[in-house]
């Protein structure tokens, strides 16, 4: 067993189940998710809990949710159908290898511990799979690479907000011009 295979990058983390229910209220929508070890993270919300959100509160928009990690898709599946959350789509990809679309919108809390090459990949990709005047939205950690995240975005994006700052965390946003 490898340190990397426990991590929640990679597609098959071998980390011990750990499940546990927790309930969300934001913006008027209660949900309910199942958490689990081995995904990023498992007792707050995050990749699966972002993408179900998005989806529960524009419910006429189609979402698609991607993760390289299979726990977090099933925990993601899991989740939507328990919440009778029936538009997304949830499916494997490693970064955007899986994706053949363009977005309005595209959401990410990059795995920062997979590297900052990763990073760097998911934040400049994104834009291959923007539409014109799309966004890309972006939660991190200023200690964990916001400032060099706001410059990449910056470069490849021609702009970079910084829309919120709460407890070291930055919502980063650039549109795709």
């Amino acid at each position: 067993m490898t340190k990397k295979n426990q991590m929640y990058f990679a597609a098959n983390p071998d980390a011990k189940h750990d499940e546990h229910l927790v309930d969300y209220h934001i913006d008027d929508i209660d949900l309910k998710f199942t958490t689990d070890a081995g995904v990023f993270s498992k007792l707050r919300i995050d990749y699966g809990p972002m993408g179900l959100f998005a989806a529960k509160f524009w419910p006429e928009q189609e979402v698609d949710m991607v993760d390289v990690n299979e726990r977090a898709l099933d925990l993601a599946r899991r989740n939507a159908k328990f919440n009778q959350i029936n538009n997304v789509n949830i499916y494997q990809s490693d970064i955007y290898e899986q994706v053949d679309k363009k977005y309005g919108l595209v959401i990410t809390n990059p795995p920062i511990r997979a590297g900052k090459k990763v990073v760097d990949q998911i934040l400049s990709e994104a834009k291959e799979h923007l539409v014109e005047n799309g966004i890309l939205l972006v939660v991190i950690q200023k200690k964990q690479g916001a400032p060099s995240a706001k410059k990449l975005m910056t470069k490849v994006y021609g702009n970079c907000e910084i829309l919120a700052r709460d407890k070291g965390y930055y919502i980063l946003m650039s549109e795709n011009n």
